[in-house]
């Protein structure tokens, strides 16, 4: 890795199922302006960062390839989108991320959705076994699958995703989910880790951060790596993007970890519902 990179020892990192390993703390770029992309990742990976995740969605992968041009050890995530899977679509879709990710091959590829009316998603799933096994990918999973979806899969093919990217923070701790994801060996990581801030003006929350000296998103960020979550918070803030990794030298309580956990909601969910979604 290049030089300008500093190497935290105490960040946490997780083995996958495949044998890879996963910086458990990354950067997210959801709704970063593709203008602003390059820009932001260049001073998260000289914070020391060490893990991008991205999408076809977000139209800014050109912008992380830019970033990441001289640092191939970071480790990239990256998804295919709705309107390109099924088997063909999806090769051809790997190619152009990794064209504009400047990768010849990727660390992880995701299925961004599973979209069910479709009817693609095993499909989609095929491709990615085959590119993993080609050796043009090392790590494959997929995002916001439930139980259904990820039992279909792994009967079809026989493999079984690394990770399950899935919303889920205070307010939504996918406890089921989780657990489903645990009994089969896939790693389940947060996306909306911090509940689009709102989870950062509950009452717990600023309790257990007034009594560790820390912020809220810190409180937050470090309540998903205790409970073994790989989490990527999102900020182009070079300040906030800082603070989010300054969470590894402090550890919640017992106490504090179970109020948190009361905070979860049945109708916690902000996005979108897997079964459901249209895009």
């Amino acid at each position: 890795m290049n030089d300008e990179v500093p190497y935290l020892d105490n960040q946490t990192r997780i083995t996958l199922n495949d044998g890879r390993v996963i910086p458990q703390l990354g950067l997210g770029v959801w709704k970063t302006p593709p203008e602003e992309t390059a820009t932001v990742v260049r001073e998260a990976v000289k914070l020391g960062y060490h893990s991008v995740d991205t999408a076809r969605l977000y139209r800014n992968e050109d912008g992380v390839g830019e970033a990441l041009a001289d640092y191939p050890d970071v480790f990239v995530t990256t998804k295919v989108w709705n309107d390109e899977q099924g088997y063909d679509n999806t090769l051809r879709a790997y190619e152009e991320s990794c064209r504009l990710l400047r990768r010849p091959v990727l660390d992880m590829y995701l299925i961004h959705w599973p979209m069910p009316e479709q009817g693609q998603y095993v499909e989609t799933w095929k491709a990615l076994v085959t590119l993993q096994r080609e050796g043009r990918v090392k790590s494959i999973g997929v995002s916001n699958f439930e139980p259904d979806h990820l039992s279909r899969i792994m009967d079809a093919t026989g493999v079984v995703p690394a990770v399950n990217q899935i919303e889920l923070h205070p307010f939504f701790q996918q406890k089921a989910l989780r657990a489903f994801n645990e009994q089969h060996n896939i790693r389940t990581e947060s996306w909306r880790p911090l509940g689009k801030g709102q989870v950062l003006e509950n009452a717990t929350i600023g309790e257990v951060a007034r009594s560790v000296g820390r912020t809220p998103a810190q409180v937050i960020i470090r309540w998903h790596l205790q409970n073994g979550l790989i989490v990527i918070p999102k900020s182009a803030n070079p300040k906030r993007l800082a603070e989010n990794l300054d969470v590894f030298d402090f550890t919640l309580t017992e106490s504090d970890m179970a109020a948190i956990e009361k905070l979860d909601r049945e109708d916690g969910r902000m996005g979108a519902h897997p079964m459901t979604a249209r895009f």
